[in-house]
């Protein structure tokens, strides 16, 4: 499998696995399965340890790299899908994991319901 970690399937899986479900956390965890990260994540994440609302530790590049995530890069036909998404989201970041998750057609790793609305492939966390 193929799969997009959406930022709190990031977050959960590095700082508290056990919230993750049974299925994304053996599929994560599966040495078989290839898993990406986007850097749309990252800049989620760093604004959230900015204002001081998350509290994860380590070089997130280093930890990604410790297990074998491999980032996604951010091109230009990632940011044009985004226009024939469906208008179910306003949050850019989620809409932009989604426009990644369908051009690359890959499997989004999220518990945002929403975000399993999409014309993508989803699996709940």
């Amino acid at each position: 499998m193929r799969l997009l970690l959406d930022t709190n399937a990031l977050i959960w899986t590095l700082a508290a696995p056990q919230r993750l479900s049974a299925q994304a956390a053996e599929e994560i965890g599966s040495g078989s399965n290839e898993i990406f990260v986007s850097p749309v994540s990252a800049m989620e994440i760093g604004l959230k340890r900015s204002k001081g609302r998350l509290s994860l530790r380590g070089d997130l590049a280093q930890v990604m790299g410790e297990r074998g995530f491999q980032p996604l890069p951010l091109t230009l036909d990632h940011a044009l899908a985004i226009e024939s998404l469906p208008a179910l989201h306003g949050d850019p970041f989620d809409r932009m994991l989604v426009a990644q998750a369908h051009v690359e057609e890959l499997i989004l790793v999220t518990s945002n319901r929403l975000l399993q609305r999409y014309p993508i492939a989803t699996m709940p966390t």
